[in-house]
């Protein structure tokens, strides 16, 4: 186990130190009580005698009952100190687990880039969950089992310090026993998590891709990769398991030989004169007592590999680097006119193979910008820079001459209203949905938004108007109705600049060309920057930015394209009638 592992949780167990102090007492009491169980035995022994007539019965059940007494007052408080400790569990594990999922958020987009959803929610449930479990249940029984050993052999060295030399020789193997399996044990727990992380991720993906998976007949072939990976996560759970749990009986082994040394040597003892028969009786329970728990420790450090292999991944997580932040002194601008420049900016995802070249362009405030161009030409990274999504390892972008890396991120989201092309809805109403783009936005000024977005019509036609649920992600309405909804979602903020991403890819010609015209009216004061692979879509635009592998090889209207960019114009060509090509 890592050191620095426990000084990183340290800072979520702190806030429980009362209840972690008085469950430490509560424990603590109820070993020492426990102790006393033997040794009142031992007393009842000899008050019983060896010979015929020599019992006192008076003392015997003085002793009976005192041990009674004992094992119950020890058990009241074993209960009290469990109780303690799940509450601090579950208080811990929900600190932890909001703190995975606000980390979530204040990740880099380029995280998720490259990190599984599946594995991140198997962090924030299943691993939050297993680092409860040992902290609801085995740290109690590890600690309880340390102070009993520890006291039994006090206890021990008390009654006979010849015969406790047996453990002198069995405890030292059964720790080095332990120590050598726990570092062949540590390594399978990490894996095993890591493939429940990489299962739950193909999981989450198959799940949500249903869709695809039977239009395309794919089923066996998605059962065939699903049992390979389930295979992969049985495979290292049954190797992790099978190694904790051999650990329990090696150990085990090792304490029956302890046990059977004491008895033949003990009674040995008796007969020899060298121990009374109550300290005999009570030697022997005391060494159950010593045994057990060090099996007992052994299988629960066992167990316990799989809770630090999932705090570890829990932590990783947290340890991640946030979203950049803002600059010392980043301005929170009140209003924007939208004035967009991009000067000589260069960007990759991997910065050896860059997506963008010396990129340069003016958006004048108030004008409707449009960017075309192939497949991967770098339509999409421009919005991602725009929005500070990523940041470019080259050049600058700037609203009315600001640099964006300059304002308050959060505030440059707030003045920009952004559609993607897959229109994302949660759980909820369509309403709610709307308010993500302005949370106290009225029922007026959502139905404006709908009806530009061409959107009125089926929410009125829905059982509660913009009250009706929407499922998540949803799958209760169309592709082209989410898409719609999405863009209404991004008017109700009434921004200063408007971003669509190939927004209207999924809307039929009709729908497309009524939205356009709507959005020329509704979006007249605001800079409007779509991205599009419909030219149908960008004919009226101001301006036409052409992109072809990361640089602008055009810009102008529809007219002056097809007459100065040969690349625009094959676009034009295989997407326009020949009367829209004049």
């Amino acid at each position: 186990m890592k050191r620095h592992l426990f000084r990183r949780m340290g800072r979520f167990l702190r806030p429980q130190a009362p209840s972690l102090a008085g469950a430490a007492a509560l424990a603590a009491l109820s070993g020492l009580l426990a102790l006393l169980v033997p040794l009142v035995a031992g007393w009842a022994v000899e008050a019983i005698g060896t010979g015929p007539g020599a019992a006192d019965l008076t003392a015997v059940l003085r002793y009976c009952a005192a041990g009674l007494g004992a094992a119950v007052l020890s058990a009241v408080c074993s209960y009290g100190a469990s109780a303690a400790l799940v509450r601090v569990g579950q208080t811990v594990s929900y600190t932890l687990r909001k703190a995975a999922f606000q980390q979530i958020t204040q990740l880099p987009v380029r995280y998720f880039d490259t990190h599984p959803a599946g594995d991140l929610i198997s962090r924030v449930c299943y691993d939050v969950d297993t680092v409860n479990a040992a902290l609801s249940t085995d740290l109690l029984q590890i600690g309880t089992s340390l102070l009993t050993v520890i006291g039994s052999f006090v206890m021990l060295l008390m009654l006979s310090p010849l015969l406790s030399g047996v453990f002198f020789l069995t405890v030292p193997l059964s720790v080095l026993l332990t120590r050598l399996q726990m570092k062949h044990i540590h390594p399978l727990f990490r894996r095993r998590s890591q493939e429940l992380g990489a299962l739950n991720s193909f999981a989450e993906e198959r799940v949500s891709c249903q869709r695809a998976i039977r239009v395309y007949g794919v089923e066996a072939a998605d059962l065939r990769q699903f049992a390979e990976k389930n295979d992969a996560a049985s495979e290292t759970y049954y190797k992790a398991d099978c190694a904790s749990t051999a650990l329990g009986p090696s150990v085990n082994f090792i304490n029956n030989l302890s046990l059977a040394a004491v008895s033949v040597f003990g009674a040995l003892l008796y007969l020899g004169g060298g121990l009374s028969l109550g300290a005999l009786s009570s030697f022997v329970l005391y060494s159950r007592k010593f045994s057990g728990p060090i099996r007992e420790t052994a299988e629960l450090l066992s167990d316990l590999q799989a809770s630090v292999a999932a705090a570890e991944r829990v932590l990783d997580l947290l340890d991640q680097p946030a979203e950049d932040g803002d600059l010392p002194g980043a301005r929170e601008p009140g209003k924007l006119s939208g004035a967009i420049s991009f000067r000589h900016v260069d960007f990759g995802y991997d910065p050896a193979h860059p997506v963008l070249r010396d990129f340069s362009a003016d958006i004048p405030a108030g004008s409707m910008v449009a960017v075309v161009g192939p497949t991967g030409a770098g339509k999409t990274t421009l919005v991602s820079l725009l929005l500070r999504f990523y940041t470019p390892q080259k050049g600058s972008i700037t609203i009315d001459g600001v640099d964006v890396r300059s304002l308050s991120q959060h505030r440059l989201r707030e003045l920009i209203g952004y559609a993607p092309q897959k229109g994302m809805l949660f759980s909820g109403t369509v309403a709610e949905n709307l308010r993500y783009g302005k949370e106290d936005a009225d029922e007026e000024e959502l139905k404006a938004a709908l009806s530009t977005a061409q959107a009125l019509g089926f929410v009125e036609g829905m059982d509660e108007g913009v009250q009706s649920p929407i499922s998540q992600g949803g799958t209760n309405v169309s592709g082209g109705q989410r898409q719609r909804l999405s863009i209404a979602r991004a008017l109700a903020r009434k921004a200063p600049i408007y971003i669509f991403d190939d927004s209207f890819s999924a809307l039929d010609f009709k729908t497309d060309a009524a939205l356009r015209k709507a959005l020329a009216r509704d979006t007249q004061n605001a800079t409007v920057l779509i991205v599009a692979q419909r030219v149908s879509t960008i004919l009226h635009a101001q301006q036409i930015i052409v992109l072809d592998q990361g640089k602008m090889v055009g810009k102008g209207t529809h007219k002056e394209l097809l007459q100065t960019c040969p690349e625009y114009r094959e676009i034009a060509e295989s997407q326009l009638q020949k009367e829209e090509l004049e």
